[in-house]
């Protein structure tokens, strides 16, 4: 067994033997963990609108011609390597890529980034166990440097870690971004927001597209327009602002909803806050969105969201993690 290898199955290994387990780990690869508690409670927030004094449905028309030169994604898997005794001790891999569009074939741009590293509380361990987990070839993350758990529930220290690994996976893709920013001028999309880093959150030329919304930018008679927008209309621009940077969003469906939930179809768009063309801005950005429904991202259960260039990067991403 390898030092350089960096596998789960190596490091699970590599923790048994050094905390002298009876018998070979002969367990089944665990199922990856999920959120309980991660995720942000469903919120709505009124919508600042910047565009129109009230928020409206603009039906987008014209050209739909792809103009994406490349798309962003990143991921992450999350499992328990071991328990010890009553506390988690988890390995998470992290990575991002970036697929490039030339002559309509995509190829990875760069090098994709892949981070694997052991999360643990680490003021619930014995020396012991500290020391089989730095000695395990892989990185060590205190998942009680920057947050305490709710409860002293094993599932609460497993929350903690999933929380680190999501905070590793979004400091990657910002990485990544960063990257682009820096060698090249075309047009990228990125399956998420922008605001994580101002300087991305600044870019003209980096397209944020949200597929999630527990957090919903419009109430009263604006969250009606929001949830009944036809295919091919957006909303009125708004303006969002998170704890990083401020960005300018609207939402657009780009598959039919009919007979469907409201949410089908739909998706939240960030770009750079520019006060200046808003119009124009929101309804190209809006039709190089919308020309990227074909081809469909079957087999993938969000095909009705996701860009075919975003389904390609995580099934690039599946294959390196």
């Amino acid at each position: 067994m390898s030092a350089a290898d960096t596998s789960f199955d190596a490091v699970r290994r590599r923790l048994a033997l050094a905390l002298k387990d009876t018998g070979p780990v002969s367990a089944p690869r665990p199922l990856e963990i999920q959120p309980r508690g991660v995720l942000d409670a469903p919120t709505i927030k009124p919508a600042d609108v910047i565009e129109d004094t009230t928020l409206r449905a603009h039906t987008v028309s014209g050209d739909m011609s792809p103009k994406f030169d490349a798309f962003l994604d990143g991921a992450q898997l999350t499992l328990v390597a071991r328990w010890q005794g009553v506390v988690p001790l988890v390995f998470g891999t992290v990575s991002a890529a970036i697929r490039q569009r030339r002559d309509r074939r995509l190829t990875t741009w760069g090098a994709p980034i892949v981070h694997r590293a052991l999360y643990a509380p680490m003021s619930q361990l014995d020396a012991g166990t500290t020391k089989a987990l730095y000695d395990a070839g892989v990185d060590v993350v205190d998942t009680l440097e920057k947050r305490a758990p709710e409860s002293g529930h094993p599932f609460a220290f497993q929350e903690l870690a999933y929380k680190a690994v999501l905070g590793d996976r979004e400091r990657i893709e910002t990485e990544l971004a960063g990257r682009w920013i820096e060698r090249e001028r075309g047009l990228l999309y990125v399956d998420g927001g922008i605001s994580a880093d101002a300087r991305v959150a600044k870019t003209a030329s980096i397209v944020g597209v949200i597929k999630s919304h527990q957090t919903l930018y419009a109430d009263g008679d604006a969250l009606g327009t929001v949830l009944g927008l036809a295919v091919g209309q957006r909303s009125s621009v708004l303006r969002v602002e998170s704890r990083r940077a401020k960005v300018a969003s609207w939402y657009l469906r780009v598959a039919d909803a009919a007979g469907r939930d409201p949410f089908w179809g739909l998706v939240r768009v960030e770009v750079a806050l520019d006060d200046t063309a808003l119009t124009a801005r929101a309804d190209d950005v809006s039709r190089w969105i919308l020309a990227e429904r074909l081809p469909l991202a079957l087999p993938d259960a969000r095909w009705d969201k996701m860009a075919y260039g975003i389904h390609d990067a995580e099934e690039y991403l599946k294959a390196i993690q």
